[in-house]
């Protein structure tokens, strides 16, 4: 018949709670983070650009999104709190197939000052064990507009493989999308976690914070040694 024979047929669903990384905390999202959110988003509008809602102009219409995010029985949400203290962003676990395994990284929102940085990347880490060592689930998923190159990009560096592109697949703010698709399956997850736990290590980072070694040639590097 083909494909891989498994004996479980239920993954549990992931539930909020606090996460404490090195250099970030995941906080479960509430109305209690949106002051902070709200500073970090009125000075970005820019930033969303490839997501279904926002720029916000007036405070309440955050707070209504707020209200909905945190509210989603299905996709709970995480507020992201740097070691500076302040709430710079969300994201989620959505679109989870408890029979088939299978979950996404989604509804990512990141401020300008946190995207790229160390803390961003060990954020989505954090979700990404959630799922694969709290849950053991089969694989992981990660979908952008083809058209959002930062995200294109972020999902190859961090370790996930494109699958393929569904062309016109969205219609986001009245511009049609092309939705591209990634994944880490279950059997590539521990040299994914490997090369982030060693580029999350504190060797890995001068004093002013920049990193020494890349990622992506961190993975390569173990990849070539595993071979």
């Amino acid at each position: 018949m083909g494909g891989t024979r498994i004996e479980q047929s239920h993954w549990a669903f992931p539930k909020q709670h606090l996460i404490q990384g090195r250099s970030v905390t995941l906080e479960p999202l509430t109305q209690v983070h949106f002051d902070e959110l709200w500073n970090a988003t009125h000075a970005a509008p820019d930033s969303f650009d490839y997501l279904r809602y926002g720029p916000f102009e007036v405070r309440q219409s955050l707070k209504k999104l707020i209200t909905d995010l945190s509210t989603r029985k299905d996709q709970p949400f995480w507020a992201v709190r740097t070691s500076r203290g302040a709430a710079q962003g969300w994201l989620s676990i959505c679109d989870v197939s408890q029979a088939d395994g299978a979950f996404e990284i989604g509804s990512i929102w990141f401020s300008p000052a946190l995207q790229g940085t160390r803390a961003a990347r060990e954020a989505i880490f954090l979700l990404m064990c959630e799922g694969m060592d709290t849950h053991r689930y089969e694989r992981l998923v990660w979908r952008c507009q083809a058209q959002n190159e930062k995200s294109f990009k972020a999902a190859l560096n961090l370790g996930f493989t494109h699958e393929g592109t569904w062309r016109n697949a969205a219609v986001v703010k009245g511009w049609q999308r092309d939705v591209a698709w990634f994944s880490v399956l279950k059997s590539e997850w521990p040299l994914c976690r490997a090369a982030f736990t060693a580029w999350l290590s504190d060797d890995n980072f001068d004093g002013d914070s920049i990193q020494r070694r890349r990622l992506q040639d961190i993975r390569a590097e173990l990849a070539k040694h595993s071979s």
